[in-house]
C-alpha cells in the first residue's frame, strides 16, 4: 500500500523573508533622508522669517520718527545693538521719486551654513505739510 504524503507547510522562505527585509529597509532610509531635508528647510524657513520680520519692525520704526530725524538724514546707516547674528543697514535717498519724499531701503543680512542671506524692504516716506 502506497501512501501518499505531500508536506505542504504554509509559510515563507527564507529568500522570500530577505527580499521583504531589503524592501523595507530601502523605504526606511529614503523616509529617514526626507526627514533630515525636512528639517534642513524648516530651518531655512525659520532663518528667513526672522529675517522679514526683524526687518518689517525696524522699517516700521523708521517710518514712525520724525521726518527730520537724525536716522532719515541721506545716506547709509548701520544698526548700532541689532539682533546677535543679524546686521540691520539702511539707505535713505532724499528728494526721491518726488519732491519732500525720502525712499528708505532696510537690509538686515546673517550668515546661514557660511553662506551670506539677506531679506530687503523698501518704502517711500512723505513729508507731512
Amino acid at each position: 500500500m502506497k501512501v501518499n504524503r505531500t508536506n505542504r507547510e504554509g509559510g515563507f522562505t527564507l529568500i522570500e523573508m530577505l527580499i521583504a527585509v531589503s524592501i523595507l529597509s530601502a523605504g526606511l532610509l529614503a523616509l529617514g533622508s526626507m526627514q533630515v531635508s525636512a528639517i534642513g528647510g524648516n530651518a531655512h524657513s525659520a532663518n528667513v522669517t526672522e529675517g522679514s520680520t526683524l526687518a518689517a519692525d525696524r522699517l516700521e520704526k523708521l517710518l514712525a520718527l520724525p521726518y527730520t530725524h537724525a536716522d532719515l538724514t541721506s545716506g547709509a546707516h548701520v544698526d548700532p545693538s541689532p539682533p546677535a547674528g543679524r546686521t540691520v543697514r539702511w539707505n535713505i535717498v532724499d528728494n526721491a521719486p518726488l519732491l519732500n519724499t525720502k525712499t528708505i531701503t532696510l537690509t538686515v543680512q546673517w550668515t546661514d551654513h557660511e553662506i551670506q542671506k539677506s531679506v530687503s524692504m523698501q518704502r517711500i516716506l512723505a513729508r507731512m505739510l
